[in-house]
């Protein structure tokens, strides 16, 4: 399953640190961000993603996240 947000992730440093905790919920996933996009695409590429966790986690570490359809 593949899943794909858009975010306000501007840096490199804020899409690592992002990755790091999505991770830790989502472990043996594949997690990227497309910061040259003007939608700073956020993929995700598990078994199983809870776009609501997914959202939590950015909007928790203050940045804006939504199932991009």
């Amino acid at each position: 399953m593949i899943e794909v947000f858009k975010t306000n992730v501007q840096k490199v440093e804020q899409s690592q640190m992002i990755v790091e905790k999505l991770l830790k919920h989502f472990p043996n996933s594949a997690i990227n961000f497309d910061l040259e996009d003007c939608d700073k695409i956020l993929r995700i590429h598990s078994l199983s993603i809870s776009n609501r966790k997914i959202i939590a986690i950015l909007k928790a570490n203050g940045f804006y996240c939504e199932v991009l359809a």
